[in-house]
């Protein structure tokens, strides 16, 4: 009998050019308000730490779907303070 494992996301990782799809997303995405495993700060420019997107529609780094279950991992949008919890 075999189990499906989730997939593994190094959240370290997921900053740079963002382009939201509907489908077929590199992650899955589900914005909280509470508990997000990931703080995004959207930026315009210097989207080089964990956590700042540059929400772009052409050319990204990784391409996001929003969704209401079953995510890949929990975002939440701040003003400070983006990153990793």
């Amino acid at each position: 009998m075999t189990t499906m494992a989730k997939k593994q996301v190094d959240l370290s990782k997921i900053y740079g050019r963002i382009q939201f799809v509907r489908s077929f997303p590199d992650y899955k995405v589900q914005v909280v308000e509470h508990f997000p495993d990931l703080r995004v700060k959207k930026v315009n420019h210097f989207p080089t730490k964990p956590g700042l997107w540059k929400i772009v529609t052409s050319f990204p780094d990784y391409k996001i779907q929003i969704v209401n279950h079953f995510p890949d991992f929990k975002i939440k949008y701040v003003n400070h303070f983006p990153g990793v919890r």
